[in-house]
C-alpha cells in the first residue's frame, strides 16, 4: 500500500509525535528519518499520507499528527518492539508471587498502571459454579435468621433473612436438614431446576423460608460485582490530550464506574488469542474515542480465564506498553496456575 519511503516517513512522524506530543513538520521529518530527501519531497509524501487518511493537519500548526488509521498501520506494520528489560521482568515477577487470587489480580492491575503511567485493568476470572456442601439456620431475633452457607470448596457465606413470622429452633433444624438432604453437592444452576417441584411438596410456612434461603444463597455464590479491577485512573488526568477535554474525561470516568460496557470489550478480548489493540473508535465505546486499549489474555492450567490491559491515550508508546501487558499476562498466568495447584 505504501512504498518504503512513505513507510519510513510515516514511522518517523508517529514516533516523533509519540515522543514529543507536538505536530511534526517536514524539516523535522527530513532530519530524523535518515533519508536524503529535499523538504519539497517530504512535503509531497506528507500530502499523500494525509490524502490516504494516515495523518492530519491541525489548524494551529503546519505540522502533521497521526490519525487512528495511521496508528493502526503503524502498530500492524511498522512498529519496532522494545524487549522488556530483565529488571522490569523480575520486578513484575516479584510482585506476582503465588498468593490469594484476589491479591494477585490487584497486584497485576497496579503493576500495569505503575509501569505504563496509564490505567491498568484486569478482567477477573469468572467463578466456577460452586456446589453447596451445607446450609444452616441460626435465629438472630424474632424475624431475623442467619443463613450460613458452606461450599464444597470451603467458602463460607452468611446472609440475613427477614421473615414474615418467627420460626422455632425445631423448624429451622427441619428446614436445614431438608435442604442439605435434597441440595447438598449441587450448584445453584442445578438447584434452580429442581427447587419449584421440591418445595411444592412442603407445607407453606417452611416453603417460604427455604425459598428465601435458596434465593439468598444463589445471590451470594453468583455475584460478579468485582468482574474487573482497575488502577491508576488518575494517571489519565495527567495526559494532556485527555485532560484538555473535560466532557470526554467525565465520560471516560463514567465508563469506569458503569462497568457494563467496558466489561463487554474485555470479554471479547479475553476470548481472542494474543495481544489485542483497540485504537480510538475501534473499541466501539464513544468515551474511548481518544484512547487506545491494549489487552492480553491470561490462563489458569492452560485455560484462558480473563485478560489484563492498559487504557491510555492513542499517543502511547506502543512498543513499550505492549511488552509490559504481554509479560504481565504470562507471569499472572504462571502465578495463578501455581496458586491453583498448591
Amino acid at each position: 500500500m505504501l512504498d518504503e519511503r512513505s513507510r519510513t516517513l510515516l514511522k518517523t512522524l508517529i514516533e516523533r509525535y509519540i515522543a514529543d506530543g507536538q505536530p511534526v513538520g517536514s524539516r523535522a521529518l527530513s532530519r530524523y528519518s535518515g533519508l536524503d530527501l529535499s523538504a519539497a519531497t517530504v512535503r509531497n509524501v506528507m500530502a499523500d499520507l494525509e490524502e490516504l487518511g494516515f495523518i492530519a493537519s491541525p489548524h494551529t500548526s503546519a505540522g502533521r499528527v497521526p490519525t487512528p488509521r495511521g496508528y493502526r498501520f503503524f502498530v500492524d506494520s511498522l512498529l519496532t518492539m522494545q524487549p522488556l528489560e530483565n529488571e522490569k521482568i523480575h520486578a513484575i515477577e516479584g510482585r506476582l508471587h503465588p498468593s490469594h487470587p484476589k491479591e494477585l489480580i490487584n497486584s497485576a492491575s497496579q503493576l500495569l498502571s505503575g509501569f505504563t503511567h496509564f490505567a491498568g485493568i484486569v478482567f477477573t476470572p469468572r467463578r466456577k459454579a460452586q456446589r453447596v456442601r451445607q446450609m444452616e439456620f441460626v435465629s438472630l431475633s424474632e424475624k431475623r435468621i442467619l443463613l450460613i452457607l458452606v461450599t464444597t470448596d470451603g467458602d463460607v457465606q452468611n446472609r440475613i433473612l427477614f421473615t414474615e413470622r418467627p420460626y422455632s429452633a425445631a423448624e429451622l433444624t427441619v428446614a436445614a436438614n431438608y435442604l442439605n438432604q435434597h441440595f447438598a453437592g449441587h450448584d445453584f444452576g442445578q438447584i434452580r431446576n429442581r427447587v419449584r417441584e421440591e418445595l411444592r411438596k412442603l407445607r407453606g410456612d417452611l416453603q417460604n423460608l427455604m425459598a428465601a434461603a435458596l434465593a439468598a444463597g444463589d445471590e451470594a455464590l453468583n455475584r460478579y460485582d468485582d468482574e474487573y479491577v482497575i488502577s491508576g485512573e488518575r494517571n489519565l488526568l495527567e495526559v494532556e490530550e485527555l485532560s484538555s477535554n473535560m466532557r470526554r474525561l467525565r465520560e471516560l470516568f463514567d465508563l469506569f464506574e458503569q462497568r457494563t460496557a467496558l466489561m463487554q470489550l474485555l470479554d471479547i478480548s479475553h476470548r481472542a488469542s494474543g495481544i489485542q489493540i483497540y485504537i480510538g473508535g475501534e473499541s466501539g465505546l464513544a468515551p474511548l474515542d481518544e484512547c487506545s486499549v491494549v489487552t492480553a489474555p491470561y490462563e489458569v492450567d492452560g485455560q484462558i480465564v480473563g485478560s489484563v490491559g492498559v487504557i491510555g491515550p492513542t499517543r502511547m508508546a506502543y512498543e513499550r506498553v505492549i511488552p509490559i501487558v504481554d509479560i504481565t499476562a504470562k507471569l499472572l498466568s504462571s502465578a495463578l496456575t501455581q496458586q491453583a495447584g498448591s
